[in-house]
């Protein structure tokens, strides 16, 4: 007996089928895409960056919840590849809505013992990092002020960029000295004095992370009208590995 052959049709639709659960489960557990929507990080990422995410550097996490709901499944987390460290930039969920994705950089990890002095940060006795002025009084139109920019160098080598008001009266002053608990981290925005974050609603459970930020894979101004496609377009910064 032949075989009833399968119309072009049906091959299509399960063609489809196969790519959609395997674009499915890259998404859930390998690589993310994820769309910056705040200016807590700039100039390291900007409104309108889109960036990849890997999910498995610190173990993927299976989904907590059925989709578009609040209702909790149960769920596991892959092994990881690495902990995270000072200075990577990390999605994790928000730990006072964890529906909600944030994107920090990571400045304390467990045991760690943080000290804020005016907007200075001190990581167990020392300061940050070498903190260097590469350039001051840059003008942001968004902001409708000046800003001056500091790179931190880590003893580990990483170095990366933050900002604050050229103008010392508008920066965020804290002054505290606190202790990352275990299995938590804290994170801080790159743009210094215009961030929600550890220093607002905490420590940021172990249990919250997505993944590393890796490489931004589009960009566009959201201040430029549509119509000026060309100029909207952040070319510069398409495929930009992210530190």
């Amino acid at each position: 007996m032949k075989s009833r052959k399968k119309s072009a049709f049906r091959e299509y639709v399960e063609a489809f089928g196969v790519a959609l659960i395997a674009a499915l489960i890259l998404r859930a557990l390998v690589i993310q895409a994820f769309r910056i929507p705040t200016g807590s990080m700039k100039d390291t990422l900007l409104v309108g960056d889109f960036l990849l995410v890997n999910k498995v550097i610190y173990g993927s996490q299976t989904p907590t919840r059925i989709a578009f709901t609040d209702i909790e499944i149960p769920h596991f987390r892959f092994p990881s590849i690495r902990d995270p460290k000072r200075g990577d930039i990390i999605v994790f969920k928000y730990p006072l809505d964890e529906k909600l994705d944030y994107i920090k950089r990571c400045i304390g990890v467990a045991g760690d013992t943080l000290e804020f002095k005016d907007w200075h940060v001190y990581v167990n006795g020392h300061p940050e990092g070498k903190r260097e002025l590469i350039k001051e009084r840059e003008y942001d139109k968004e902001h409708g002020a000046y800003f001056d920019y500091y790179r931190i160098t880590l003893n580990s080598g990483i170095q990366y960029t933050v900002r604050h008001y050229s103008d010392e009266r508008r920066r965020v002053r804290h002054n505290a000295k606190l202790v990352v608990p275990p299995g938590h981290f804290f994170m801080m925005g790159d743009n210094r004095d215009n961030s929600q974050d550890s220093r607002y609603w905490g420590f940021m459970p172990g249990e919250n992370l997505v993944g590393r930020a890796l490489v931004i894979y589009w960009s566009w101004d959201h201040v430029e009208p549509l119509w000026q496609i060309w100029e909207k377009i952040r070319w510069d910064r398409i495929f930009n590995i992210i530190r």
